[in-house]
């Protein structure tokens, strides 16, 4: 969090989906409350207190100070731990920042606004007798109850999988249901041992059901049996595009749907994969063949994950797709918790369906157990077999999350490209050809051009002319916060507004 600069051109900025401006008037504390918990849910945001709408007032005119009602700074900070449920910071993301800004008030005397920062929140907040919030582009709407559970899903809050579903038990006393009881050692009866497990809850009217996740595991044919798309559909084309000449689909072989329980749809997507990259040798535009070999592991990992962590809410089945030089894997959904691309391998595990997670990995011959370091493995065994690393894109609009496996020879100046990008924001044409050791800008424009179609980079600037142009990692946030660029760096000491 920063403090304002001696530059007050700041004063005539309007309100944002993410800053807004308020006065500390008692009548004020709802709607403040109201501001801070759509930040929240939505994307953070900077609220900014003891300051008049840019529609009410100009300049330093706009600067009453929280000196006009003081103590409801501590109204606020009482109202914001006893009624936002659940509390904003902890375990779902940074603390609210409060900072005191000393300032020229409008009529001359010397006083503070009061800057607070929320980030955007794992979970969505509510305030107890005053709804939950969502923020706009300008101002806030209130979510309905569905909204809510909805957003709650989407964000991996809560899983589907965890519901109770109306089918009955029988259908999941199945030879895979044996296989897992023996391996789990347990001897309580069936149907009684699922509600232990807790893969089976009470429905409203009382009567227990099996979960989703039940169904899931252990149903012959799940899709059937919860009349939903839970399958993975396997795509095999003809070269590296979906469609041809004539926008027709160039499928080398007919698409595949690979049903039933989830463990038997990652073994067997996984054994259909392989089969197809080996048998499925396709000519390249120079008539020679392409070979496609890619670590078994990676394969696996990149089903097994979108698996588990798919939307099981959403009606789409995960889609693998085969090209000539790739294979691609999307699965339904966005990175729970609010994840960033580039934060994957990162921060931990933070799987979307945990009850999956670890009901599967209980299995025999379970393929989810690298523990938490599925991602790194498979940066590394790409790394090792001289192939580009794996590329993942997140796409909300469509909500799916989709990994990208290249079969291509990876250079090995993206090595230094990549580390390059751990301390720096971007990199562009000047630095590349320091690293290819050319005083050539066609050769250094060329090469990040294949990394741009590959999906590695990304323009920081698409805006930018061509000769300006800068390129970061895909989901690196680039953006200078408003604080930053607007109130100028944070000092030891405060610095007064004229």
């Amino acid at each position: 969090m920063t403090h304002p600069g001696t530059d007050a051109s700041w004063l005539s900025l309007d309100e944002t989906k993410t800053l807004e401006f308020k006065r500390i008037k008692g009548a004020e504390l709802k709607k403040i409350l109201q501001t801070l918990t759509a930040f929240a849910n939505t994307d953070g945001g900077f609220l900014v207190i003891g300051m008049e709408d840019l529609s009410k007032a100009q300049g330093k005119d706009r600067l009453y100070g929280i000196e006009e009602n003081e103590p409801a700074v501590d109204d606020l900070r009482r109202e914001l731990r006893t009624r936002v449920i659940p509390n904003i910071g902890g375990e779902l993301g940074p603390e609210p920042l409060f900072q005191r800004i000393p300032c020229t008030l409008r009529d001359g005397t010397p006083g503070h606004l009061l800057a607070i920062e929320v980030r955007p929140s794992k979970d969505l907040h509510s305030i107890t007798g005053g709804g939950t919030w969502e923020r706009l582009d300008k101002g806030n709407r209130q979510l309905s109850a569905q909204e809510v559970t909805d957003r709650r899903f989407r964000l991996g809050a809560i899983s589907v999988v965890d519901q109770p579903v109306d089918v009955p038990f029988e259908l999941l006393d199945t030879p895979l249901w044996h296989e897992y009881r023996t391996t789990r050692g347990s001897t309580a009866p069936f149907p009684e041992v699922l509600g232990h497990m807790g893969l089976s809850k009470p429905l409203p009217g009382g009567a227990w059901k099996p979960t989703r996740l039940a169904v899931l595991l252990f149903a012959h044919y799940p899709s059937e049996v919860l009349g939903e798309k839970c399958a993975i559909r396997l795509f095999h084309y003809q070269g590296d595009e979906i469609k041809q000449a004539g926008n027709t689909y160039n499928f080398l072989r007919p698409p595949k749907t690979i049903g039933g329980p989830l463990l038997t749809q990652i073994r067997e997507a996984l054994k259909s994969v392989v089969e197809a990259i080996s048998k499925g040798v396709q000519m390249g535009p120079l008539g020679m063949e392409i070979v496609q070999s890619y670590p078994l592991r990676v394969l696996q990992e990149a089903i097994t994950n979108a698996v588990l962590h798919r939307d099981y809410r959403l009606p789409t089945d995960i889609h693998i797709r085969i090209f000539a030089n790739r294979v691609e894997v999307e699965s339904p959904g966005v990175l729970p918790h609010r994840l960033r691309v580039d934060e994957l391998g990162k921060v931990g595990s933070k799987p979307r369906n945990p009850s999956l997670t670890g009901h599967l990995r209980d299995f025999q011959d379970a393929p989810n157990f690298e523990l938490g370091e599925g991602i790194r493995m498979m940066n590394t065994l790409m790394r090792e077999a001289e192939l580009f690393p794996p590329v993942f894109q997140s796409s909300p609009d469509r909500e799916s999350f989709t990994v990208i496996l290249r079969n291509q020879a990876r250079p090995s100046v993206w090595n230094q490209v990549e580390s390059y990008l751990e301390t720096h924001a971007t990199i562009g044409n000047a630095e590349v050809r320091q690293l290819l050791r050319t005083d050539d800008p066609i050769k250094a424009s060329r090469q990040l051009r294949s990394w741009l179609d590959a999906g590695l980079l990304t323009l920081a600037d698409p805006t930018a002319s061509r000769s300006q142009r800068r390129y970061k990692l895909p989901g690196r946030d680039t953006q200078v916060d408003l604080f930053d660029s607007a109130w100028g760096s944070v000092g030891k000491e405060e610095t007064e507004l004229e």
